[in-house]
């Protein structure tokens, strides 16, 4: 079946004709925000939406599309950001990634990745060394003595041993030829995008390929590996993005062949990282999910997206929560003031700051009787260019930081 699905993120439901079988399995998968048997049409669903957004392929069903309610160039800036304040991946001109212009979400992650990975291989494939642990006929390196012994029974040949050897298949190629792989398999790629990935394939062949279900190879940023990063980060992002063991346990394997982003956690990345790096300026440490207990027999945790903490690192001055979501019409949003009193209260602060992707107004204080507890909604607005956003961030990073002038 190769009919599309279009929906919209947090949009209204869509009737689809899907067998009970994947109609179940896409309900207990987390993708979408609710699924199930459409009460008027037989044999279809009601699918609706929520944060995640991309496309995935359902095995013998259609492709599902959800597009982002932020335009696309944002939402990879928010992403880019996320994964390297520095900004070596943006164009210094404008901001932001290169995305070639597409306004769907896995084309341009697609043409986004394979320029980051041509930049990366301009000066050829990285090479290093590995170690390397296997059978052989004569000696390289050094025999593997216990080995020889409890395999072979001391005799020779095969010989065990072990060597460094100097090679293309490194983690760093592994990690850019297993982000490729994936892309290729993702709906919706365009065909000169694909073949400049198939490109890019056979220069990273010497990799070795990823063994599924296990973590991805690590790796350290280095200076001879300084014109890998900017792809790594984003292929590490890929490969998280489209692997299946990320999904809820017991979830239906869905998500095998697409790519799927959920804005919430990218919303709470790019807040916390951008008021981590505002706020070097003012030589305060801030911690993202930091973890604490509510009660003092430390049986239930908390963990605030970002605490704020003295210079020397020990005394918490102000903490912050990030809400992916518009405040109500009545403009209060009961649930997430408690969160950030209980807060505010634990970490003994007279303030907490909540941050919204969007609100009528900049900000919003409320007092909380017989605490002395000040409690600030503040909104950012996704819609506004790259620079708008830092400077937002900014601006809440200094009032964060004022709380130290009054300690």
């Amino acid at each position: 079946m190769n009919e599309e699905v279009s929906l919209q993120e947090h949009g209204p439901a869509v009737s689809v004709p899907l067998d009970a079988e994947t109609g179940r399995a896409l309900a207990a998968d987390g993708i979408l925000r609710s699924a199930g048997p459409d009460p008027a049409r037989a044999g279809h669903w009601l699918l609706r939406a929520g944060s995640t957004v991309g496309a995935v392929r359902i095995p013998g069903g259609p492709v599902l599309r959800i597009t982002p309610k932020t335009p696309v160039s944002r939402l990879f800036f928010l992403l880019g950001f996320s994964l390297d304040p520095a900004g070596a991946w943006r164009d210094r001109r404008k901001g932001t990634v290169d995305t070639g212009g597409y306004d769907d979400l896995v084309p341009a992650l697609a043409h986004a990745v394979e320029r980051q990975i041509d930049t990366a291989l301009r000066q050829g494939v990285l090479q290093g060394y590995r170690t390397v642990e296997e059978s052989a006929l004569s000696v390289r390196g050094r025999i593997r003595e216990a080995e020889q012994v409890r395999r072979h029974f001391g005799r020779t040949p095969p010989v065990e041993i072990t060597y460094d050897a100097y090679t293309a298949d490194t983690a760093e190629n592994r990690i850019l030829r297993a982000a490729v792989e994936r892309l290729l398999r993702l709906p919706g790629v365009a065909a000169p995008v694909r073949r400049r990935l198939s490109r890019q394939r056979v220069r990273l062949v010497e990799a070795g390929p990823l063994i599924r279900g296990h973590a991805l190879p690590r790796w350290q940023p280095s200076r001879l590996n300084a014109r890998y990063q900017p792809a790594l980060r984003l292929a590490e992002a890929v490969l998280r993005g489209t692997s299946p063991e990320n999904r809820p346990a017991g979830a239906a394997p869905l998500t095998v062949d697409g790519f799927l982003v959920d804005m919430n956690k990218l919303f709470e990345d790019f807040v916390t990282v951008g008021l981590r790096e505002a706020l070097r300026e003012y030589r305060l440490t801030a911690r993202l999910q930091d973890p604490h207990h509510l009660d003092t027999a430390g049986r239930v945790g908390i963990r605030p997206d970002l605490v704020v903490r003295s210079r020397d690192g020990h005394v918490p001055v102000a903490v912050v929560d990030a809400k992916y979501k518009v405040e109500k019409a009545d403009g209060l949003l009961n649930a997430d003031l408690y969160q950030a009193l209980a807060y505010a209260m634990v970490l003994g602060l007279d303030e907490a700051h909540l941050v919204y992707a969007a609100g009528r107004e900049p900000v919003r204080v409320h007092e909380v009787h017989g605490t002395g507890i000040r409690l600030f909604q503040h909104s950012l607005d996704l819609s506004r260019p790259p620079d708008g956003l830092l400077s937002a961030l900014g601006k809440i990073a200094r009032q964060l930081a004022g709380v130290t002038e009054r300690l």
